[in-house]
């Protein structure tokens, strides 16, 4: 089994004059990101590596995710998940070295509710139903393959587990 762990970056904040590649985590993204991480602690998911991308709401997600997990987690930059469109999303999953099990990605929309619509062909239904509606910041889609490569994963493959954000886990 693999299991594709997709968490959208939390609330970034818009200042003037700041790049979009360089905007930061507001409060409320602070406190989304920090929530996220004991959720993801709590019910005891540690991937074993974890692709980030190199924006800066993204990266300081990871850390404040890092900083509740309770097992050390492989970590790469990979600058190719900034605005990544589907296509790329889908070839970096496949990428995915077979001793990975579960695998963590922090970016971004649109791409990651394109390649979680896409990959989840079956799931929960509560789970499903979110997912329609919206994937907002700090959302979380876990998604379960029944193979052992992650080079086989194709459209509507996927079981979608769990989706997650700041108003489900907070009840």
């Amino acid at each position: 089994m693999r299991r594709l762990m997709l968490l959208r970056h939390a609330e970034a904040g818009r200042p003037e004059s700041v790049d979009d590649h360089d905007r930061p985590l507001t409060p409320h993204g602070r406190k989304q990101g920090a929530e996220m991480g004991k959720y993801l602690a709590r019910q005891g998911w540690t991937p074993q590596l974890a692709l980030i991308s190199t924006a800066r709401r993204t990266q300081e997600t990871w850390r404040l995710v890092l900083a509740a997990a309770q097992h050390e987690i492989s970590q790469r930059d990979e600058p190719r998940l900034y605005e990544a469109a589907l296509d790329s999303l889908v070839e970096m999953v496949r990428e995915t070295p077979p001793a990975v099990s579960t695998l963590l990605l922090i970016g971004h929309n649109p791409g990651f509710e394109q390649l979680a619509k896409g990959l989840a062909g079956t799931g929960r239904p509560a789970a499903l139903s979110r997912l329609q509606r919206e994937f907002p910041t700090a959302g979380l889609a876990i998604i379960d393959f029944a193979m052992d490569d992650w080079s086989h994963i194709k459209a509507q493959s996927g079981y979608l587990e769990r989706f997650e954000s700041l108003a489900t886990i907070s009840h």
